[in-house]
């Protein structure tokens, strides 16, 4: 959560006064992996859970069109080829920014100690674990390409949709 806040990942809500901004709270909990070399601790949001109305955020939120090729199209392509470039996007979702009339609607309660007041923040990106996730990553990727391909263009001309589809299958299967 410190990593959050230390990359503009999130925001905390100075002034919560009840009934001015309709907030969705997502509970949240750390994934501990201590066999990682990299990140031990992991935070996995649930969008899924039902607020009090009996209705959870992913349940009004839209998935989005599949725009990934298939994982076994890219498989049995990449067998025509001698070399596969595949690469991983570090912290892909949390790379997009959400609109910011739309954040509170990604409100979490959080303090970093015990003793410490529980604040309500705002998560400013893309979160993990709701439904347009991987549809919302997936595209931005692609628009960058189209929107960057002037100042690069071999990364535009190398941005396939394989890679792309690969990445998103292999967070998939990973998870």
């Amino acid at each position: 959560m410190e990593e959050y806040l230390a990359l503009g990942h999130m925001s905390k809500v100075d002034n919560v006064s009840a009934g001015s901004v309709k907030r969705c709270y997502l509970p949240h909990h750390p994934v501990v992996k201590e066999s990682s070399t990299t990140t031990k601790v992991r935070v996995v949001f649930d969008a899924s859970c039902k607020t009090s109305s009996g209705v959870s955020l992913n349940d009004v939120l839209l998935v989005g069109p599949v725009i990934q090729e298939d994982l076994r199209s890219i498989i049995l392509r990449s067998r025509t080829k001698q070399i596969m470039l595949v690469s991983d996007v570090e912290k892909m979702f949390r790379q997009i920014n959400v609109s910011p009339q739309d954040r509170p609607l990604q409100s979490i309660l959080w303090r970093a100690t015990p003793t410490d007041k529980i604040d309500t923040y705002e998560l400013n990106t893309v979160t993990y674990g709701t439904k347009p996730a991987s549809f919302l990553a997936t595209r931005t990727i692609q628009q960058l390409a189209v929107d960057e391909e002037n100042h690069f263009p071999l990364a535009a001309r190398a941005k396939t949709r394989t890679w792309m589809m690969a990445l998103a299958q292999t967070r998939s299967i990973q998870h």
